[in-house]
């Protein structure tokens, strides 16, 4: 598997990379700002002035829940989603942008296979993170994996009052905030620009997907937790490669955070008593069922897969023709033979 196509023009990924970088901390920036104003605007003035201790203690004011949520996804859409746009946006990147983000429709077979992907694969996938949940490093590094354990607990108990769905108007705030901007914001940043640059680097997709993810993974701090997202990440950098659209990695984005999402609201309301924060892997019948039915549709999704089109150039008594062509599929070409005599058709007579 190739890497995807480059214009001859585009910046080298490094550059772009870098690029990258900037617009998302400029975009952050921007985010900010535009939440303070969105707080000040639902919450007031007197509140806005009391921002730092609202944030440092959220728990302890009503309008706590509220600000994490603004602060958490207005940065996140202007940081991510609007710094990836503004590098796809500049000329040096739009030829190349259309070209790789959207090659082919996102039909609905492949959108609604792509969150189904991640539903059934979540037993398999408890498995591995009951593993990393209860991962030790070696002695020497004792005291790093202790300040990482802490950092982690006190994320959790913030993600523990965010998940706190007390009515069902909170839980579709969440579903926006965590579920709809993130598989856009990370999607176009992790997948539409990092994936593509990194396999430009390396002329390779799988490269691309597996850096990455890596990237993906490492991006979040959460070492802890850091296997499981990465292969998430190989997950939908495979789903984007194949689909040849980014619509289809948001859709399973966006099914990964919903489903667990849902999971917890429902826990919430007596509706299941399946605990969904849980880090211990689900019984091991399911988790194989799991794997297979994950794998099939991994499969399936390969068999499926687009391939990019290629230039066929055919040297012809004409000159040099250009015919767009799929590996997959390629038809005969009327050979034309370059002789001491010039160009013959296959069918000319030999001297």
């Amino acid at each position: 598997m190739k890497g995807f196509a480059r214009a001859q023009d585009t910046p080298h990924p490094i550059v772009a990379l870098m690029l990258l970088v900037v617009l998302i901390v400029a975009g952050m920036c921007i985010g900010f700002f535009v939440a303070m104003l969105l707080i000040g605007a639902v919450y007031g003035t007197q509140v806005l002035m009391r921002i730092t201790g609202i944030i440092a203690a959220p728990q302890t004011t009503p309008e706590g829940w509220g600000i994490l949520m603004i602060m958490q996804g207005v940065p996140l859409l202007f940081g991510f989603g609007g710094g990836a746009l503004a590098l796809l946006r500049l000329p040096a990147f739009r030829h190349d942008a259309s070209a790789n983000l959207a090659l082919r429709p996102a039909t609905a077979p492949w959108l609604l296979a792509a969150m189904a992907l991640i539903i059934v694969s979540v037993p398999a996938m408890s498995v591995l993170i009951a593993w990393n949940a209860d991962l030790h490093l070696p002695p020497a590094l004792y005291s790093w994996e202790r300040a990482a354990r802490l950092y982690e607990d006190q994320a959790q108990t913030l993600t523990t009052f965010l998940t706190r769905f007390n009515t069902p108007s909170r839980f579709l705030v969440a579903l926006i905030v965590v579920a709809v901007i993130p598989a856009i914001a990370e999607e176009l940043t992790f997948r539409g620009v990092v994936l593509r640059q990194l396999a430009r680097w390396t002329h390779s997709v799988h490269w691309g997907v597996w850096l990455s993810a890596i990237v993906f993974s490492a991006i979040h701090v959460q070492f802890f937790g850091f296997f499981p997202r990465m292969l998430l990440g190989v997950v939908l950098g495979y789903l984007f490669a194949w689909s040849g659209n980014i619509r289809v990695s948001m859709a399973a984005h966006f099914a990964q955070n919903a489903f667990q999402l849902l999971l917890i609201y429902l826990q919430q309301r007596g509706a299941i008593s399946f605990d969904a924060d849980s880090n211990e892997s689900l019984p091991w019948h399911w988790a194989l069922l799991s794997l297979l039915l994950t794998a099939g549709l991994l499969y399936w999704f390969y068999q499926q897969r687009y391939v990019a089109p290629i230039e066929a150039h055919t040297l012809t008594a004409r000159g040099v023709q250009v015919r767009a062509e799929t590996p997959a599929a390629v038809p005969p070409v009327a050979g034309h033979t370059l002789t001491g005599h010039g160009v013959e058709a296959p069918d000319s007579p030999k001297a």
